[in-house]
């Protein structure tokens, strides 16, 4: 990691594309009201002080140029030390994301296929049942009673969360009570989580409902095996490297604790102590970065796939990975489910969840912008309409509305670009 940010502290600013540093940007020349954007710092501020968060970080892009960096507050609960636009934050499940691309990286190259059972990679999981709640209409009593799936899930399944699998927070059904036995541990690799996968049901038929699951960490798996390299180190190697993503990661080392900010009241999660390396390479969840390296990231994808002269993936990728996947009358369920779907005018792609009516939104934004956040509040999204990044970056408590947050910066933003036109 040393040798990513020595070389990319080389280049002037955030090292995006035609990059305009934090000190010199021109919000004007990029399609904003200066006076507009001004106003996004003091909102934050006002949350700082109501002692709703610490601090945050806004990163924006537009153009491929940078229309605002800026850090609020601290990074501490102590409040003695001041939040810095490269502070490093858990980003949870907008690690998600980041291990989809990983996906169709290989699925370009022909290494990967989506179309194809998941068992094809992982034999392991060729005889999952699908697990049904019965009930007995003389005793009343409730039984789980076990049946072969309609048809094998597929990677394409995973990407798109209709595979079956499920997360056991999701639901209290006796299939999402038995995912409690899985080895999703610090000291165990993804193949071995897999492997404890094998001995439980599925939810749901594959195809049938979306439903947030570890289909994602799953993924990771098939990861390392159509490409032969442990996930960590395929993400270092060809995407974080050739990003210049210097600070992300599955832990933070030493050197950089000093610029990791502190989780909320309730604490990190043994879990999720990012702190240590963990034998656990969570595609669905395990990665720490900051506001600049995901901005990068979602300027590829912006760009159609490309950074700086370096392609991750082909346009034509990112625009199926971009585009509605599912079946118009898909049911959405789970705790998740309850904020994707028509009723929030989105449906999902392959990693992300995608604006496809914006009269049945509470938030602007083109038809075709998609997004994801994490546990923790960390939120971005990307409107290719706009050719607009945005990243924000914040670590509250699972319970309190991160909702508000992404609502009024999404606000702001579409009203500074109006306002200048």
């Amino acid at each position: 990691m040393g040798l990513r940010h020595a070389l990319c502290a080389s280049i002037v600013g955030l090292c995006l594309p035609a990059v305009v540093s934090a000190q010199t940007r021109d919000p004007e020349n990029l399609a904003f009201s200066s006076e507009r954007l001004a106003l996004i710092k003091p909102w934050y501020q006002t949350q700082v002080g109501a002692g709703a968060l610490t601090g945050a970080v806004v990163a924006i892009a537009h153009n491929g140029k940078i229309a605002y960096l800026e850090a609020v507050g601290t990074q501490d609960r102590k409040k003695r030390v001041p939040m810095k636009t490269d502070a490093i934050f858990w980003i949870a499940s907008m690690t998600k994301p980041i291990t989809s691309v990983a996906a169709m990286m290989l699925v370009d190259e022909g290494k990967l296929d989506l179309a194809v059972p998941v068992y094809r990679y992982l034999p392991e999981l060729k005889d999952m049942q699908v697990g049904l709640e019965k009930v007995d209409t003389i005793t009343g009593a409730t039984r789980l009673v076990l049946e072969p799936p309609i048809r094998p899930m597929t990677v394409r399944d995973l990407l798109q969360h209709t595979s079956g699998l499920v997360y056991p927070e999701e639901g209290n059904t006796a299939v999402h009570n038995r995912y409690r036995w899985a080895v999703f541990r610090r000291d165990a690799t993804l193949a071995e989580f897999v492997a404890s996968l094998a001995k439980l049901p599925l939810a749901h038929q594959p195809g049938e409902v979306w439903e947030y699951s570890w289909g994602v960490d799953v993924l990771a798996r098939v990861v390392e095996v159509a490409s032969g390299q442990p996930f960590n180190e395929f993400l270092e190697s060809r995407l974080f490297k050739p990003l210049g993503m210097v600070d992300t990661d599955f832990y933070v080392p030493e050197a950089k604790l000093s610029r990791l900010v502190d989780p909320p009241p309730s604490g990190r999660s043994p879990l999720w102590d990012v702190t240590k390396p963990s034998k656990l390479y969570s595609g669905g969840g395990g990665l720490v970065s900051t506001a600049p390296d995901y901005l990068r990231f979602c300027q590829m994808l912006l760009n159609g796939g490309e950074l700086d002269g370096v392609r991750i993936l082909r346009p034509s990728t990112v625009e199926q990975m971009t585009a509605p996947s599912l079946p118009a009358n898909i049911p959405f369920t789970g705790v998740v489910g309850g904020f994707v779907g028509p009723r929030w005018g989105s449906s999902w792609g392959l990693g992300f969840a995608i604006r496809t009516d914006p009269n049945s939104s509470i938030v602007p934004g083109a038809i075709g912008s998609f997004t994801w956040g994490g546990l923790w509040g960390t939120r971005f999204w990307i409107d290719p309409a706009e050719q607009l990044a945005v990243v924000q970056m914040i670590q509250i408590e699972p319970s309190d509305d991160k909702g508000q947050y992404m609502r009024a910066l999404r606000q702001f933003t579409y009203d500074a670009l109006r306002a200048a036109r």
